[in-house]
């Protein structure tokens, strides 16, 4: 097997890893997986509109308003007006959902902010570049799957 292929069995195992370990941090949140996506894009964005949210999950309205409310329900999140548009809502994580992500997701942070250490620059550089078009890549075939889907849905008549 060359390297190449190493490189990419490898890969796919740190995907399936992040994936189990996302399972395990729904299940101790007490959601599921799409509630805990929408908790890591909350995170990172800070606020957002359900629509936004919507658009950021490939989720219908409906079920945007449905997870909002188990979320909230849970403690997890906030709705309030938007202070600029009152028409409109906007969606923040709450600091316990800050603290239990910390809790979570921390460690991971801390102890692998060393591995780059062990890289030169170079390397670093090499890696983040990987990193991010393989991303990109992924990204771009979300977009296609999505469309297969919505193709095979049955048009209403």
């Amino acid at each position: 097997m060359d390297i190449r292929e190493q490189l990419g069995l490898e890969v796919q195992a740190s995907q399936s890893v992040v994936d189990a370990f996302d399972e395990a941090a729904a299940l101790y949140l007490g959601v599921n997986r799409t509630d805990l996506r929408c908790l890591e894009v909350l995170l990172q964005d800070q606020e957002m509109t359900p629509s936004q949210l919507g658009m950021a999950l490939g989720l219908t309205t409906g079920s945007v308003t449905a997870m909002l409310d188990r979320l909230e329900k849970l403690g997890y999140l906030t709705r309030s007006p938007d202070p600029g548009d009152r028409r409109k809502v906007i969606v923040r994580a709450t600091e316990e959902t800050a603290a239990k992500s910390w809790e979570l997701y921390g460690p991971i942070v801390q102890e692998g902010s060393s591995i780059p250490a062990s890289y030169t620059d170079e390397q670093v550089e090499l890696l983040l570049d990987f990193t991010r078009r393989s991303r990109e890549l992924y990204e771009r075939h979300v977009a296609r799957v999505r469309e297969m889907v919505g193709e095979k849905r049955p048009r209403k008549r």
